[in-house]
């Protein structure tokens, strides 16, 4: 069992223009366990943005007043648990996430049915019982991603293959200009095996908390409170427009001609699916022998931040490769 301890003190503020929002402290002393495999070392939770108009109602307000004046950001973020294993972890994550102003929680999947009711759940919470109880509950990541158009995850490790790469406070300086877009979110990994490899590559960006490698062991409710404060310190940014991390979207995106819809998550996917069917027909992609083309590919597409029109092109394109790969009757189209 390992036990981490945040210790937390005073009463601290945040400036935003002319407005001083306060956030009352917490308690003292602020303990979240989690519990592990034997000899198994804590793997950083990964984590995503992204978010379903299915499930989040966009009506939902914050307690928070700065919040309550702001648009975007805040209302157009959900945070992710996928297979969240410890009731106090999911109760300690909801008050992570009102303590900086966001209130969407998605659960994927818990180990614990009906954890927004756990005794345990609800003491972590400490006072956020409101976002714990309105988390969602749904099955698959698939279906906690069903229509969001950018998302990042948060990793224990950099990664060869896969989405770009940044740091917490780059990413959330990306994601504060792509939910001016739409949609987006950030989900976290079980607490003691993190994302699978799919998983991680259904995301836009990768994000990676710099902790000193000697004790890299964060909590998954530690690990959200990260993600949250860098956003919620890129939301009241008044220097819009100005960051490396803006002009890295805006590069990626395009310029010279007005954005379009940005595609959602689902139809990204579904896009996949499609050119490999048609990769696999022109045998250019063994099935048997994969290699890293797909991840490669995924990486190379999650650089532009594919708008809806350019996914429909790339999925026009996959079906006239299957329609001219087609071999009636035993011979070549």
């Amino acid at each position: 069992m390992h036990v981490v301890s945040l210790e937390r003190a005073g009463e601290g503020s945040h400036r935003t223009d002319s407005r001083v929002v306060r956030a009352q402290a917490a308690p003292q002393s602020l303990c979240v366990q989690a519990q592990f495999g034997a000899g198994a070392g804590l793997a950083l939770p990964y984590a995503f943005f992204s978010l379903q108009n299915a499930i989040v109602d966009h009506t939902h307000h914050s307690s928070d007043p700065a919040v309550a004046e702001l648009r975007g950001g805040f209302t157009s973020t959900r945070f992710v648990l996928v297979e969240p294993s410890h009731p106090g972890n999911v109760g300690a994550a909801a008050r992570a996430l009102k303590t900086m102003g966001f209130s969407r929680l998605v659960l994927v999947s818990p180990r614990v049915p009906h954890v927004q009711s756990d005794p345990e759940a609800i003491a972590m919470a400490s006072g956020a019982d409101d976002v714990l109880a309105s988390a969602h509950v749904v099955p698959t990541l698939a279906d906690a991603l069903s229509g969001v158009h950018w998302s990042v995850a948060l990793t224990a490790r950099l990664r060869e293959y896969g989405p770009p790469q940044w740091p917490p406070r780059a990413a959330a300086g990306v994601a504060r200009e792509q939910a001016v877009h739409g949609e987006i979110a950030l989900v976290f990994g079980n607490e003691r095996t993190g994302l699978s490899n799919e998983d991680v590559e259904r995301c836009s960006a990768l994000a990676h908390i710099p902790a000193n490698p000697a004790y890299s062991s964060l909590n998954l409710a530690q690990a959200v409170q990260v993600l949250a404060y860098e956003l919620r310190t890129a939301y009241l940014s008044a220097d819009e427009g100005r960051s490396a991390a803006s002009t890295v979207a805006q590069t990626a995106a395009g310029q010279g001609e007005p954005a379009g819809p940005r595609a959602a998550s689902d139809e990204i996917e579904s896009m996949f699916t499609h050119l490999e069917s048609a990769l696999v027909a022109l045998e250019f992609l063994d099935p048997a022998n994969p290699k890293k083309l797909m991840s490669r590919l995924r990486r190379l597409f999650a650089r532009s931040g594919l708008e809806r029109e350019e996914v429909n092109i790339v999925r026009g394109i996959a079906k006239h490769i299957l329609l001219k790969t087609k071999r009636p009757g035993g011979d070549d189209a």
